[in-house]
C-alpha cells in the first residue's frame, strides 16, 4: 500500500485545514484555509508552508501541539477546544505505506465527525483505486507537476523497476540511467504538449540488468478541472519475451530459407485442387528455392501447374493427392516428359491439412540415368566387347616392336611377347626356361637383383636400365617401367641402346668442343698476356739499351728510367688485374663503410669522366659496412666508370647508388643468396650492352673498344675481385636505354669497423743498422733483395728456404729485428713460417712478399704485413722502417 493522495485530501474537502508532519510544521494548507487567512485569520496563507505551528497560532500553541502530539502517539484522531468551545480543532493522523504516522490533518472549526467522514470518503476512493491499479496485468504509476513526482506505483511498477524509492521523488532521481535513453524528454514533451505517447516494444536498460528490455508503453496527461495538465499517467506492459521469441522465431526463419535457398536439392510448396469426388485434378507452386529452376528449367513459382505444364503426367497429381488426403509421405523417381528429365522426389504433407500443402524435395538424376541405361547397355554386349578388346590386346601384344612381359617374383619370366625373340635372338622357350639375371650384363648385376627385390617389395619401378645379352653375345640396353601386381610382376620393356650410343657419342661432343672452347680461351688469354707483356717488354728492352750508352746525356737517362719504372707499374697492374680476374690475388680485407667510400671515389670521378658527364650520388645516410680490400673496391668502381664513360662517349649521366641488406639473386647461372649484401650500382645513359655480347663482357682481353683505348681487363678485374670477396656482379640492359652494373658485396656487423686512419706514407725508407733475416729459394731475387737492404741501410742475413730460417733464429731470434721472407717456396711455406714464428717469437715482426699465392688469395694475409711483388726499393723499406720503428713489435732476442 502506497502513501495517500495527499493533495486529493485536503485540497477537496470544503472546511479549512493545514497539512503537519509529525513536529508540527506546516506541509501544506488547503483553498478553504487559504481563503480564511486571505479574510484576516493567522495572516498570509503563502506564509504558512514551512513553519511551526506555534508561529501560525501562538495563542493556542500549547494545547494544539499537545493534541498534535497524542495523534501521532495513539494514532488516533485527537481534537481540542482551546477558546473555551467556541472553536475546535481536529487532528487526524494519516499513516505512510510502512504503517507509521506520516502526516497530520488539522481540521480548524466545525464539527469533528463531518471532517472525518469526508476524509473517510477520500480515503476509500484512493483505496478502490489503487485496488483497481493492483489487480491491472500491466505496470502503472501516477506523476505529478512538470518535475514528474512518483505519486503512486503498483506492483508491477516495482516488478519491472526493481524496489526503489518512488514516492515523493522525481523520475530523475528515481531512474537516473534513463538520463540518455530518451524517457526523461518524452515525459517533458507530453506534459508540455498535453498530447499521449504510446510506443511497442521500445527497449529500455534498467540498472541490474544485463541486456536492454523491450516494453509497450502509454504516457496519458492527467487534467485539473480547468483543463490544465497536472500530472501524468504512465502505464504498459513488459514484452520482453515475446520480442526475444519473435526475434529468435525470425532468425529461425531466415535460417530455413537460407538453407533452403542454398541447397542444390529443388524444393517447393505446392497446394493441391481437387474435384467434388476427392481426385487432384491441378496444384500450385505456393514457394521454391532457387535450385527449383536450375533442376527443372522453369520459374514457376506462384503459378498452377495447368498454366506452365497442361501435359504433365497423371501419375504426378494422384500422387501428391494422395499424400496431400493421408498426410503418409513418399519416395519415389519418376520421369516428367514435359521438362524431359529424370527426378528423385521426396514429398511429404505440411501446415493445416485443410490447406492441402505438399512439401516436395527433388532432385534431377538425367544424367545417372543415362550412365545406367549405358550400363545397361553395355551389359547386354559385354562378352562380345570382352572378346573384341582381348583380341586387341592380342593384336596388340603380338604386333608391338616394344617389350612385354610377366615375371615370376622368384626370377622367371612367365610370359614374353615376339619382340623379345626378334631383339635378342633368344626363342620364347629359351628365355622362359633360365632366370632372367642369367641374360643380364655382369656390370648391371647389383643394380638388378636390387630392383628386382624393390619390386617383390611391393614398389613400383618407373624407370630402370640395365643391358641383357643377345644371341649373338653382344649386349642391348633395355629401359624398364614394371610393376608389381597380384604376386606378378607387369613390365613394358623399350630398347634403348640406340639412344645410349647417340648418348655417349653426344657425350664426347660435348667433352671435345669444352676442350676446344678451353684451347680457345687459353690460346685468346695466352695471346693477350703476350701481345701487352711484348709491348712492356720492348719499352724496357729499348730503354736499357739506350741507358747502356756512356755518352746518354743526363736528362734522358732520367727519361729512360721512368719509362722502365713505368713499364714495371703497369706491368704489375696487368698481372694484377690477370689475378683478380681468376680469384688469385691476394687481397687485404678489413671492414669500412661502403657508403663513405662510394662517395670518396664519386668526388674523384670528374678527373676520370670528364667533365661533359654528370656524375649523381644516391647513397643513404645509415652506414653499411662490408669487408673487402679496399683498394680493390675503389679500383673496381673506377674501372666500372670508366666502361660507362666509353659507353657514353663521355657525355651523359652516370649515377652511382648504394642499397643495403638485399639479397643477391643468381647471376648468369651462379647461385644466389638469401643473406645481407650491399648493393653498388653504376647506372649510365649509353647505349645499352648488345644482349649477344653481355656473357663475354667479363672476359680477359674482350673489348669492344677500338685499338689503343684500353685492354679488356677492367670488368674481368671488377668480376674477379667481386667473387673473390664472396660476391658477385651482375648487368641488366635495355638497347638504347643504358646498362646498370650491380657490385654486390656481403654486409659485415658493424663492431668490426675499425677505423684506424690512414698508414705513414711518407715514413723514410733508410735503415738504422736493424738486422733482418731474408728468406727466398729463388737466387736472383735473393741476391738483389739482400743488396737494396744493405744499400738502405740494413743487416741482412739470406736464407734459402723456411727451415734454415728457423736453425738460424734458434729458440731466442738469435738477434734478429725482423724476417722477410717469400710466400712461395719448396716444402715449408713464408706463410707456415710466419704462423711458427708467431707462435715460438710473439714480438718478432714478419712481413711476407708474394707476387701469387693461391693460399693468400683464399683469405687474407692472416695478419702479417704484406708486400706485392714486383716491388720498389723504396717500398720495401718503408714497410720495414714501419714494423721496426718506435712503438712496434721490436725483437725477439
Amino acid at each position: 500500500m502506497n502513501a495517500p493522495d495527499y493533495r486529493s485530501l485536503f485540497e477537496a474537502a470544503p472546511h479549512p485545514y493545514l497539512v503537519l508532519d509529525p513536529q508540527g510544521r506546516v506541509v501544506a494548507a488547503n483553498q478553504a484555509y487559504r481563503r480564511a487567512c486571505r479574510d484576516g485569520a493567522d495572516g498570509d496563507a503563502d506564509d504558512l508552508v514551512g513553519r511551526h505551528l506555534r508561529e501560525v497560532c501562538p495563542d493556542e500553541s500549547a494545547p494544539l501541539q499537545a493534541s498534535v502530539a497524542r495523534a501521532v502517539a495513539t494514532g488516533r484522531p485527537d481534537s481540542v477546544a482551546p477558546d473555551g468551545g467556541a472553536w475546535s480543532v481536529t487532528h487526524i493522523p494519516v499513516r505512510d505505506a510502512a504503517g507509521a504516522v506520516g502526516a497530520v490533518l488539522h481540521h480548524r472549526t466545525g464539527p469533528v465527525a463531518v471532517f472525518s467522514q469526508e476524509a473517510s470518503a477520500v480515503q476509500e476512493a484512493q483505496e478502490r483505486r489503487e485496488q483497481i491499479f493492483q489487480q491491472m496485468p500491466g505496470f502503472v504509476a501516477v506523476l505529478r507537476g512538470p518535475a514528474h513526482v512518483f505519486e503512486y506505483v503498483n506492483d508491477a511498477y516495482v516488478t519491472i523497476a526493481g524496489e526503489r524509492d518512488f514516492v515523493g521523488r522525481t523520475v530523475r532521481e528515481a531512474f537516473p540511467e534513463l538520463a540518455d535513453q530518451g524517457f526523461h524528454e518524452l515525459l517533458d514533451t507530453v506534459y508540455r504538449t498535453g498530447r499521449p505517447f504510446a510506443a511497442r516494444a521500445m527497449p529500455i536498460l534498467l540498472t541490474g540488468d544485463e541486456a536492454e528490455r523491450a516494453i509497450d508503453l502509454l504516457y496519458q496527461p492527467l487534467r485539473d478541472g480547468s483543463g490544465a495538465v497536472t500530472g501524468i499517467f504512465v502505464g504498459g506492459y513488459d514484452v520482453t519475451e515475446q520480442v526475444r521469441s519473435q526475434a529468435a522465431l525470425r532468425d529461425s526463419e531466415d535460417r530455413y530459407r537460407t538453407l533452403l535457398e542454398s541447397l542444390d536439392v529443388g524444393f517447393c510448396i505446392i497446394e493441391m485442387k481437387f474435384d467434388g469426388a476427392g481426385r487432384a485434378v491441378d496444384y500450385r507452386i505456393v514457394e521454391a528455392n532457387p535450385a527449383f529452376a536450375r533442376q527443372t528449367g522453369a520459374d514457376v513459382a506462384g503459378l498452377w501447374v495447368s498454366e506452365f505444364a497442361p501435359d504433365l503426367e497423371r501419375h504426378w497429381f494422384d500422387t501428391y493427392g494422395r499424400v496431400a488426403l493421408t498426410g503418409e509421405p513418399v519416395h519415389f523417381e519418376n520421369q516428367a516428359d514435359v521438362f524431359g528429365r529424370w527426378f528423385d522426389v521426396r514429398a511429404l504433407r505440411v501446415g493445416d491439412p485443410a490447406l492441402a500443402r505438399v512439401a516436395v524435395f527433388f532432385s534431377d538424376i538425367s544424367d545417372r540415368k543415362r550412365m545406367e541405361e549405358a550400363l545397361r547397355v553395355l551389359n547386354a554386349s559385354l562378352e562380345e566387347q570382352v572378346a573384341q578388346r582381348t583380341a586387341e590386346r592380342d593384336q596388340i601384344w603380338q604386333a608391338s616392336t616394344d617389350l612385354f612381359c610377366v615375371a615370376t617374383l622368384d626370377g622367371y619370366f612367365a610370359s614374353l611377347n615376339p619382340a623379345w625373340t626378334a631383339l635378342l635372338g633368344w626363342s620364347e622357350a629359351e628365355l622362359l626356361a633360365r632366370p632372367f639375371l642369367a641374360f643380364v650384363h655382369p656390370d648391371d648385376m647389383p643394380t638388378t637383383v636390387a630392383a628386382a627385390a624393390d619390386l617383390a617389395g611391393g614398389e613400383a619401378l618407373p624407370t630402370f636400365e640395365n643391358r641383357y645379352r643377345h644371341r649373338d653375345g653382344s649386349y642391348r640396353w633395355l629401359s624398364w617401367n614394371a610393376v608389381p601386381r597380384d604376386g606378378r610382376i607387369y613390365a613394358t620393356v623399350r630398347d634403348v641402346t640406340a639412344v645410349r650410343v647417340q648418348a655417349t657419342a653426344l657425350a664426347q661432343a660435348e667433352e671435345a668442343l669444352r676442350q676446344s672452347q678451353k684451347m680457345e680461351a687459353v690460346g685468346q688469354l695466352t695471346g693477350g698476356v703476350a701481345h701487352d707483356f711484348n709491348n712492356l717488354l720492348t719499352i724496357i728492352r729499348s730503354s736499357v739499351d739506350f741507358l747502356r750508352r756512356p755518352e746518354l746525356p743526363e736528362a734522358r737517362k732520367r727519361r729512360y728510367l721512368d719509362a722502365v719504372s713505368d713499364t714495371v707499374d703497369r706491368a704489375a697492374k696487368l698481372t694484377g688485374q690477370l689475378l683478380a680476374f681468376a680469384r688469385r690475388q691476394a687481397l687485404s680485407p678489413a671492414v669500412f663503410d661502403v657508403g663513405d667510400k662510394v662517395r670518396g671515389v664519386a668526388d674523384m670521378l670528374d678527373t676520370v669522366t670528364g667533365t661533359r658527364v654528370r656524375v649523381v650520388v644516391a647513397v643513404p645516410d645509415e652506414p653499411c659496412f662490408v669487408r673487402a680490400d679496399l683498394s680493390q673496391f675503389e679500383t673496381a668502381l673506377i674501372n666500372m666508370a670508366v666502361n660507362a664513360r666509353d659507353a657514353m662517349e663521355a657525355e651523359g649521366t652516370l649515377t652511382l647508388s648504394l642499397t643495403g641488406g638485399v639479397p643477391m639473386p643468381p647471376i648468369r647461372g651462379h647461385a644466389g643468396s638469401q643473406n645481407a649484401f650491399a648493393a653498388i650500382s653504376l647506372t649510365d645513359t649509353g647505349p645499352g650492352v648488345p644482349p649477344d655480347l653481355i656473357g663475354r663482357i667479363f672476359e680477359p682481353f674482350f673489348t669492344t673498344k677500338e685499338v689503343g683505348r684500353g685492354t679488356g681487363l677492367g670488368l674481368s678485374q671488377v668480376f674477379g675481385f667481386a667473387k673473390q670477396s664472396g660476391g658477385d656482379v651482375d648487368v641488366t640492359s635495355r638497347s638504347g636505354h643504358g646498362a646498370t652494373f650491380t657490385l654486390y658485396l656481403p654486409e659485415s656487423p658493424a663492431a668490426a669497423f675499425q677505423d684506424d686512419g690512414t698508414a705513414d706514407a711518407s715514413a723514410s725508407p733508410i735503415g738504422a743498422g736493424e738486422s733482418v733475416l731474408v728468406v727466398e729459394d729463388n737466387i736472383e731475387v735473393g741476391r738483389f733483395c739482400t743488396q737494396i737492404l744493405q744499400d738502405l741501410g740494413y743487416r741482412t742475413t739470406w736464407a734459402i728456404n723456411a727451415e734454415e730460417a728457423l736453425d738460424r733464429l734458434g729458440p731466442d731470434g738469435a738477434g734478429f729485428d725482423v724476417v722477410f721472407s717469400d710466400v712461395v717456396m719448396p716444402g715449408m711455406g713464408g706463410l707456415a713460417l710466419a704462423h711458427e714464428l708467431r707462435r715460438r717469437l710473439p714480438r718478432l715482426p714478419v712481413v711476407l712478399a708474394s707476387g701469387y699465392s693461391h693460399v693468400l688469395a683464399q683469405d687474407d694475409a692472416h695478419g702479417f704485413e704484406l708486400l706485392h711483388k714486383p716491388y720498389s726499393a723504396e717500398q720495401l723499406g718503408q714497410i720495414l722502417r714501419r714494423v721496426t720503428g718506435p712503438g712496434s713489435r721490436r725483437r725477439a732476442g
